[in-house]
Parts: structure tokens; C-alpha cells; sequence
């Protein structure tokens, strides 16, 4: 039964206001369940608080629940809350707001609500409008808890709004959508209890849908630490990450400053991306006051932290925030920053706790903490930390931090080296390690194709540089060393210096075609030959990627094309120069073969690119050569 009805007429922007806050704030009609759901629960907390201190509370046997009731054949959304209420000044306010505001006034604050920590939800702002993407009218019937008559808004979202009395109103609010025909889905129970799951699991009151609770999981990332079994976070793990197996880290931390955060992230045990099924997608959602705003969220977190599962709570952020305004929100970029922080963080001191879990962790997910130095500079000394590798003074198969390498520097060396290869066989069988190997000198060992871009991205560690050890410009062995060497041993050297001249020019002369120079090399010990890179940059696997990646888009390299020119260097104590040397001057034609040859094979140690067909058959020639001899 209604009385005295008044009727309001909206200022002449209102219409604007509206099309802001239905067309523009809000991506998805969905949002209108989970905004009205966010009003109820609000006004539940309130009334929670107020039944703390207060002890004659109108209606104070009624449990406090949210309550939604579908009409599929009159079209009718209902929710009811049993919340504080509100009076008739209070309905008129709070669902006037938006009529006694401006544009800009408006926006302002709205912005001013969140800076002052003041939920827009509970004085049925912005949010309450949102269901008028839905519904042609919209009624709601609502009594405070001071036991005053309730009363009844009515309006259509266009020019005007009514207030009327309504006698025998219970305390609470009760919120009438009648739906527009292109919105009919929403009187249907399978899409609302679809729109509950996804973004109001978590609220912290019993939402009852045709008379049955839908949201019982509990949002435990708001609850202590201390207080959740391990049973409990396994449980939770499984259900915002889909997964049938235990994480394999959680982290669960709370913040106060420089925002308000509640988060739980958790590790999983698999890595989907390598098992060939594509690209994953963040795995984190955001929510506000346990709502989701959201959902598996690309602002948050960066990319290269997709591989995560969890949730990150911030009262801070206003809950009607739309996702295109997420990616520009200083807030959000500062609530990124502390948590990505505070997970590496995370992440090192595991690794210090039980290194033998994390070397498992490294082993699934270390790839995105790889792209993560190669694309987010602001992270690169957090994420060095975190880097392992294997290393001529590791077991095969064991890895090392660069924190480890440090520790076991000379005490003059400067420097960290690397070195890329296929395997550690492989590495340990060629040239570029043979003088760290002879000066005890540790050498870490690169065997994935983007691990040189990721050292060579971080440049340095704890001040040390991070050096390729197929660098044309290295310099560990030193001319006292060499001249020592040399002097000790008097079968080490048996070409004049003229003689090495005449061999490094005439090499030079036969190669030219892929050769910048060939000169004496100062790091080998055993091996003929090796190559280099003249630039001192790009290392030879660094090329090779470039390679693989031009080859993806269909640029065909040739041999001896797709890159700069390289050095040949050449060991002067090995037989097989100091011979060829001797055979130059005795047989040309010949010579030029093995030394053809020499170069492929430095080629083919350096996994670069060559003309396999023509070596094989040179290859056969120089056989057919020996044999004969």
C-alpha cells in the first residue's frame, strides 16, 4: 500500500550522466547483478556495525542475507537485502546524487569517493545506476533500521523519479528491475547464477538465489594467515586456478602501505605453454571489497608473471572502475609494482629455504622469468637473483645463481663469462672454453636459445659485467701468459714471425668472402681454430637466433649471409696450423682445401650457418688426398 507520491524532475544533464554511466563506465550488462549485489552486501556490513553497539535494532531477528528472485514470464529481476536501509531523505539523496551533479562535478567525485576511501556501493551511487542497462524501470523499496516508514523510488532512467510512502516494508532494501525485452536473460536463473560465480563468490554474506545459497567459497585471502590450514589453501587453489593438482608456491601477504592490499598468488605445478597449448592468460584477478572488477586481470601483473594463479583485494581501487580505466590508473600501476616486488621477493628467499624445490620451479617456469629480463627493465635486478644456470664448476644437470659465480670469482677477475651451446658435451668439447678451463676460470653454460639475450639484456650483476666468451674482444689470457707459455716449451713455436704473417694474410686472401680477418688467437690452447665475432656484441648464438627468427619470416639466409663478417683465429701451437703453414708454400691448391675446411669447422663449433654440401664434398676431396698419400 503507497501514499503521497512525489515526483522529481532530473536536471537537463541527466540523460548524459546516464549514457556515462551505462554506455561509457561499463563494458558488459553482467556488471549490473554484481553492482547491486556489491549495494546489498554493503549495506549488511553497515548493518553489522551498527548491531555491535546498538541494541534495539528494528527487525534485529532477521537473518542478514541477500536474497534474488527471477520472474522469467514478467521479465523481473528482484534483490533484496536486509541491510540498514534508508529513510526517505536518505533514498532521496543517495539515488538523487547523480541528479544534483554536473559532468565534471560528477567524475570529481567520484575520484574524490576513492581517495578518501569512501564506498560509492553503500550510498547507491554509480553503481545502482548500472541497472538501468537492464531494466526500462526500476523500483526500490526500502525501510532504515531506525524504524521509520519505508518508502518506494521509482523511475524509468530518463527525465523524472518518484518517492512515495509504502506502509509494511520489513528493514532492508529491495531493488525491482523490470527488464527490457532484449534483456530477458537476466529473469533466468542458469545466467544469474553464472554472473554470481564469476563475480560475487567471495561476498562475505549468504547470497541466496531462487532460495538457494551460490557462493560458498570463502574469501580466506581476507582471514589470517595463520588461521588457514594447508588443506584450506589447496582447496582455494583449485578453485580460482581450475586446477586438479596442489600449487606448488602460495604466497599470501597483506599491505597497508602504500595501498590497502590483500593478495594470494599461487605457483602451479605445470606449465601449460610448453605442453603446446598456446599462450596462457593472466591467471590473477582483481577484486574490490571481495567483488570482482577484474576478472584474470592483464593490469596487475606483467606479462610475464601470466603463468600466476590467485587474487589481489584492494580497498583502494573504486569499485566501479571500468578496465579501460584500469590500464591507465596510477593506482593500479602502483598496486603492480608491490606485488610483483613482493613475489620475486618471495620467490629468492624460497630459493635460499629449499633450493632444490626452486631449481624444480626454475625448471618449469624459469622461461617467463627469462622474458621478464628481456622485456620489463624495471624488474631486471630483482629477477637477476633468480636467474640459474649450469657451470663448468656445477654437477651436469645442477644449476647455480649468479650469486653463486660471485662467490667463487678470482680475486682479479672482473668479469662473468658465458657461453652458449646445444648441450654441456657439447660446450665442454669446444673451443671457447678451452683457456677458462686452463686458468680455472668458472664459465657459466647457456644451452637455451634465449638465454644469451637475457644475460646480454641484463648487462651486468652486482657490478660485475656479463661477458659471451666468443667475444672477439676478450682478453684472459694475456701476452706475459702467452710469451711464458711459449718460452717454457721449446716445441710450442715453430713459425717464424714472418712465417705467421704470411700464413694469417694468405688465409685472409682465401676466406675473404666470409672473413673480416684472421689473426693469432690469444684464448685457444688445443683447437686449430676458432670463430669469432669482430663487433664484440653479438655472440655467436645471438646470431643464431636472429637467424632462426628471419627464417621465421621467411628471409632465407645463405651461408656466410644473414650476419657481419667474422675473425678466424688461429692457433699457432696447434700441428695442424704450423703444418698448414708448411703446405701453403709447397702445395696451394691443397692448402687451400684444409684451410677452407678449418673455417667450416670453426663455423659448424660456433653453430653458425654453412654450405653443407660443398663442405662434404670437400671434405671427401681432402680424404681422397690422404688416402692416396
Amino acid at each position: 500500500m503507497t501514499t503521497e507520491t512525489n515526483t522529481y524532475e532530473f536536471q537537463a544533464e541527466t540523460k548524459k550522466l546516464l549514457d556515462i554511466v551505462i554506455n561509457s563506465l561499463y563494458t558488459e550488462r553482467d556488471v549490473f547483478v554484481r553492482e547491486l549485489i556489491s549495494n546489498a552486501a554493503d549495506a549488511l556490513e553497515k548493518m553489522r556495525h551498527e548491531s555491535i553497539t546498538e541494541t534495539d535494532v528494528f527487525d534485529g531477528h532477521l537473518p542478514l542475507e541477500i536474497s534474488i528472485d527471477l520472474d522469467s514470464e514478467k521479465k523481473i529481476f528482484t534483490i533484496t537485502d536486509t541491510g540498514i536501509g534508508m529513510t526517505r531523505d536518505e533514498l532521496e539523496h543517495n539515488l538523487g546524487t547523480i541528479a544534483h551533479s554536473g559532468s565534471n562535478t560528477f567524475l570529481s567525485d567520484l575520484a574524490e569517493a576513492a581517495k578518501k576511501d569512501v564506498s560509492l556501493i553503500g550510498q547507491f551511487g554509480v553503481g545502482f545506476y548500472a541497472a538501468f542497462m537492464a531494466g526500462h524501470t526500476v523500483r526500490v523499496q526500502t525501510r532504515s533500521w531506525d524504524k521509520s516508514e519505508g518508502h518506494e523510488w521509482v523511475s524509468d532512467g530518463s527525465g523524472t523519479f518518484t518517492i512515495s510512502e509504502m506502509k509494511g516494508l520489513r528493514r532492508g532494501t529491495k531493488i525491482i528491475v523490470e527488464l527490457k525485452d532484449d534483456a530477458s536473460e537476466y529473469a533466468e536463473k542458469f545466467k544469474v547464477d553464472s554472473i554470481i560465480k564469476q563475480y560475487s563468490s567471495f561476498v562475505s554474506f549468504p547470497v541466496k538465489l531462487d532460495g538457494e545459497v551460490v557462493n560458498t567459497v570463502k574469501a580466506i585471502w581476507t582471514r589470517n594467515k595463520n588461521e588457514i590450514t594447508a588443506e584450506e589453501y589447496n582447496d582455494f587453489y583449485k578453485f580460482v586456478g581450475n586446477a586438479a593438482t596442489d600449487p606448488m608456491y602460495q604466497l599470501h601477504f597483506s599491505a597497508d602501505a602504500p595501498l590497502a592490499i590483500n593478495a594470494l598468488l599461487f605457483v602451479p605445478t605445470e606449465n601449460f605453454e610448453v605442453f603446446g597449448f598456446g599462450r596462457v592468460d593472466p591467471g590473477v584477478s582483481l577484486y574490490c571489497q571481495r567483488i570482482l572488477i577484474d576478472q584474470h586481470s592483464e593490469n596487475i601483473l606483467p606479462e610475464w608473471l601470466r603463468f600466476l594463479k590467485g587474487v589481489v583485494d584492494s580497498e583502494d581501487l573504486p569499485l566501479n572502475i571500468s578496465r579501460q580505466a584500469l590500464q591507465d590508473n596510477a593506482l593500479v600501476a602502483k598496486l603492480r609494482k608491490v606485488i610483483t616486488k613482493r613475489f620475486l621477493k618471495h620467490l629468492n628467499e624460497e630459493a635460499k629455504n629449499d633450493p632444490e624445490k626452486y631449481e624444480k620451479f626454475w625448471s618449469t617456469f624459469g622461461i617467463y622469468l627469462k622474458e621478464g629480463v628481456t622485456s620489463d627493465y624495471e624488474y631486471q635486478k630483482e629477477i637477476g637473483k633468480l636467474l640459474r644456470f649450469e657451470s663448468s664448476k656445477s654437477d651436469a644437470g645442477k644449476s647455480i645463481s649468479l650469486a653463486d659465480y660471485i662467490l667463487r670469482m678470482n680475486p682479479d677477475q672482473e668479469e662473468i663469462y658465458y657461453i652458449n651451446g646445444p648441450n654441456r658435451a657439447a660446450i665442454e668439447a669446444g673451443p671457447y672454453v678451452e683457456m677458462f678451463t686452463k686458468k680455472d676460470i668458472e664459465i657459466i653454460y647457456t644451452m637455451e636459445p634465449i638465454d644469451d639475450f637475457v644475460l646480454n639484456h641484463l648487462g651486468e650483476f652486482e657490478g660485475k659485467k656479463l661477458v659471451s666468451a666468443d667475444r672477439a674482444d676478450l682478453s684472459i689470457a694475456k701476452d706475459d701468459d702467452v710469451e711464458k707459455d711459449d718460452a717454457g716449451d721449446d716445441d710450442t713455436k715453430k713459425l717464424a714471425d714472418d712465417e705467421v704473417t704470411q700464413l694469417t694474410e694468405w688465409m685472409k686472401k682465401v676466406l675473404e668472402k666470409t672473413v673480416a680477418d684472421v689473426i693469432v688467437s690469444k684464448r685457444l690452447v688445443d683447437s686449430p681454430a676458432v670463430i669469432v665475432n669482430p663487433d664484440g656484441y653479438m655472440s655467436s648464438s645471438m646470431e643464431r637466433i636472429l637467424a632462426a627468427n628471419r627464417k621465421e619470416k621467411g628471409v632465407v639466409d645463405m651461408p656466410g649471409m644473414g650476419g657481419s663478417k667474422k675473425n678466424l683465429e688461429i692457433n699457432m701451437k696447434n700441428p695442424l696450423i704450423v703444418q698448414l703453414a708448411r703446405l701453403q708454400k709447397k702445395d696451394e691448391k691443397f692448402a687451400t682445401e684444409v684451410a677452407l675446411q678449418i673455417h667450416d669447422n670453426a663455423m659448424l663449433q660456433a653453430g653458425l650457418l654453412v654450405d653443407q654440401l660443398e663442405m662434404v664434398e670437400r671434405n671427401y676431396r681432402i680424404l681422397s688426398r690422404v688416402v692416396e698419400e
